[in-house]
């Protein structure tokens, strides 16, 4: 495989871009985003058999099932940053191996319904409450350790609705390719 081919498995929405301006559209269009997604991958996944849930979207990739199971935990994680941001002061989050999660019995194996529930739940609240947030909230911010980075809520809204995409768009091309439709 090419590796242009393997790099736009990999990001077939292409990376994460910061916006030049966090404006009221932009922040209420990614907040959209996040609310619909677990809908949109429910649409996506539901009908898969085992087998198609088991299949990696790309060489080396997570299976179908396991990107599932990691946008809950990621999400979850996420919902739990923006808490945190606003009740401290730019706290120091927690990071966490996403790969060695995707690797436990869980992710490898356990049926998706209880994890689209789990989303649909987590992305009411995660939706909710980003729409009440003032502008004094939209910049409270937090720290990630792995590289020492100060990331606002603002910042959040777009990576998280981005990270979203990016994954059903890692579904939604192996379906396509596979002929799933």
């Amino acid at each position: 495989m090419k590796e242009f081919d393997l790099e736009k498995l990999k990001y077939p929405i292409g990376k994460f871009e910061t916006p030049l301006e966090y404006t009221a559209s932009y922040i209420s269009n990614k907040i959209e985003e996040i609310a619909s997604f677990p809908e949109k991958l429910k649409k996506e996944t539901l009908h898969l058999n085992n087998e198609q849930l088991n299949t990696r979207y790309r060489p080396d990739g997570w299976t179908v099932r396991q990107v599932i199971h990691h946008c809950a935990e990621s999400h979850m994680n996420c919902f739990i940053r923006i808490k945190w941001a606003l009740t401290e002061n730019n706290p120091v989050i927690k990071a966490y191996d996403e790969t060695l999660w995707s690797e436990l019995y869980d992710n490898l194996h356990m049926p998706i319904e209880p994890t689209l529930s789990l989303l649909e739940g987590l992305h009411f609240r995660i939706a909710y409450i980003l729409k009440n947030l003032s502008e004094a909230d939209l910049e409270k911010s937090f720290i990630h350790p792995e590289n020492n980075s100060e990331i606002a809520i603002k910042r959040m809204i777009g990576m998280y609705a981005w990270h979203g995409n990016h994954h059903l768009a890692h579904i939604t091309t192996l379906k396509k390719h596979k002929n799933w439709e």
